[in-house]
């Protein structure tokens, strides 16, 4: 491969592009043509106006995420754990002259089955600048990565985001609420409660029965939510791993300081690696390993 390369991290709802000459960034670009919203164009299309101008004879571009996926451009093999970080770059597709996907990771387990999915080059990457041999990677779907400094050896997903989504779009505890505003204090409170008590399910209706009787203002029912479910989560996560272990946290800049908060009230030792920072270190690697 060249030292020129694009770097693109493709998921169900958005897509990112980075151009690169060596390791200088030299462009970047935002879609919201993720793999979902593609509006019937097929994926090469969405790819050629994304990088146009960008793509000088056989510049390589490498892409992670659902794109991957069997609703991606192509069902792309998971590799199973335990896997050397080395060998996931090793193991690209092809699936277009010079246009490669990274495979996805799964767990297949008598207690545990699990996939996943551009998470695995953040990995990659996060590794580098932070190793750890714990790693929490926030979003929609977080997943709770564990490993070794050659070795990813299991991870477990929780769909916090989703159900935070979901319970304030499409249930009883967010019907009827006015626009939501930011409450430090009111998430601070939701926190508490769920690293107290992680038994999530007998809590949920008690969200909107605090907003009806009048304890938890209306515009601040997301704010408690939200930790009341990172708590929950952070709590048992953190009853299932090694007491001291410390965190390595990927993640954006908002969902980081959540996690970081719930975390430290946890008392686990927290480091920060920028999402975006670690899935171009990760891309960078593959190029590196391919290249020689």
């Amino acid at each position: 491969m060249t030292s020129r390369y694009i770097a693109i991290d493709w998921g169900s709802t958005n897509l990112r592009a980075w151009l690169y000459e060596g390791d200088e960034c030299r462009d970047s670009r935002q879609s919201e043509a993720g793999v979902t919203r593609l509006g019937g164009r097929p994926p090469q299309a969405v790819l050629a106006e994304v990088t146009e101008g960008w793509r000088c004879g056989t510049t390589p571009v490498i892409m992670a995420g659902m794109v991957g996926s069997n609703v991606g451009w192509q069902n792309v093999p998971y590799l199973p754990l335990p896997v050397a970080f080395s060998d996931i770059g090793q193991r690209l597709t092809e699936v277009a002259d010079g246009v490669w996907i990274v495979p996805g990771l799964s767990v297949c387990g008598d207690d545990n089955h699990n996939v996943m999915r551009g998470e695995e080059t953040q990995l990659l990457g996060a590794r580098q600048i932070q190793p750890s041999s714990l790693y929490v990677m926030p979003g929609t779907h977080c997943k709770w990565v564990q490993a070794d400094d050659r070795q990813i050896l299991d991870f477990h997903t929780v769909m916090t985001g989703e159900l935070h989504h979901l319970l304030l779009q499409h249930s009883l505890v967010g019907a009827g609420l006015p626009a939501q505003e930011a409450a430090p204090a009111v998430f601070a409170a939701g926190l508490a409660r769920g690293l107290d008590d992680p038994l999530l399910l007998p809590q949920l209706f008690e969200v909107r029965a605090r907003h009806v009787l009048g304890s938890l203002p209306r515009a601040q029912v997301s704010e408690f939510l939200s930790g009341l479910l990172i708590g929950a989560e952070v709590a048992a996560m953190c009853a299932r791993l090694p007491d001291r272990q410390a965190v390595t946290l990927v993640a954006g800049t908002a969902l980081a300081d959540r996690y970081r908060q719930a975390l430290g009230a946890a008392g686990r030792t927290v480091s920060v690696v920028s999402g975006d920072k670690a899935f171009q270190a990760g891309i960078r690697s593959i190029i590196h390993a391919v290249a020689h």
